[in-house]
């Protein structure tokens, strides 16, 4: 039996699923801004253990490496304000907490409009976990490799055009990198969002495909229109696989229809 909830109840629910996401969220935060991980040899094997250094820590070192691999050499970060390198830690262990939880997110999405899901569909949740995190660190990736390293140094070289020294500041920085990162490893969750659309079944299956050439050309204006340089390239290091992950979306739900059909007709 089945008992219907009232809105208030729906509330106090979300309300709880999102505190708990927050505690897990925070709890790593702090993690990432108090430990830094040590290598130790086991049996010759190398493993790593947490070890409490808070200016030496977990974020610093993922700082370290993003400035290394994503600034321009003639680029130099400064600290213009006490302050600043702190605050950018924090943004930065942020996103190690969000990474880390996107799994725990994705379930209590995933709990929270099961009871609009019919019994037979709700098995289909099961399968969006792995994914979803998969499909984010992707979306963090394509930003890390391809997106940001041209951006910079487009804007790099621009400032150089004008004979302006460029000085960025900690917080700066890295509040532009993980613009992207948040972005693009939320960007990367369209396939899910399309996949679990189609499984409260407000939309059909078909909508997908007859919506495409519309989906497509919004993907194009939003490439176009977060892209600092008028190229063009940029903007289709953006379009291109948004459209990809759209069509692979599209292709997921299909499937999926055409195989409750198959079913349905055998029983």
């Amino acid at each position: 039996m089945v008992v219907e909830m009232s809105i208030r109840e729906h509330l106090e629910e979300l309300r709880t699923r999102t505190l708990r996401v927050a505690v897990v969220i925070i709890v790593i935060t702090i993690f990432a801004m108090t430990f830094d991980l040590r290598p130790i040899q086991i049996g010759g094997i190398t493993l790593v253990y947490p070890y409490p250094d808070p200016l030496h820590n977990i974020s610093i070192r993922l700082t370290f490496f993003m400035q290394e691999s994503l600034l321009p050499e003639e680029v130099s970060l400064i600290q213009t304000a006490p302050g600043q390198a702190f605050f950018s830690q924090i943004y930065v262990s942020v996103l190690i907490g969000l990474t880390v939880a996107i799994p725990l997110i994705t379930r209590e999405i995933a709990a929270f409009i099961s009871p609009a899901i019919s019994s037979k569909t709700k098995i289909g949740l099961r399968n969006v976990f792995l994914p979803s995190v998969v499909l984010f660190i992707g979306g963090i990736a394509f930003s890390y490799i391809l997106l940001i390293p041209y951006v910079l140094n487009f804007l790099y070289n621009y400032g150089e055009a004008l004979n302006a020294a460029t000085f960025l500041t900690i917080d700066n920085f890295i509040s532009f990198v993980l613009q992207f990162f948040l972005g693009f490893g939320i960007a990367f969750q369209l396939p899910i969002v399309m996949y679990g659309i189609s499984l409260t079944g407000a939309i059909s299956p078909s909508f997908w495909r007859v919506n495409f050439r519309y989906a497509a050309l919004l993907l194009v204006i939003f490439g176009a229109l977060i892209t600092p340089d008028g190229s063009g390239v940029t903007m289709w290091f953006i379009a291109i696989p948004m459209v990809l992950l759209y069509l692979a979306g599209m292709l997921i739900v299909e499937r999926r229809a055409a195989r409750l059909a198959a079913l349905e007709t055998n029983t």
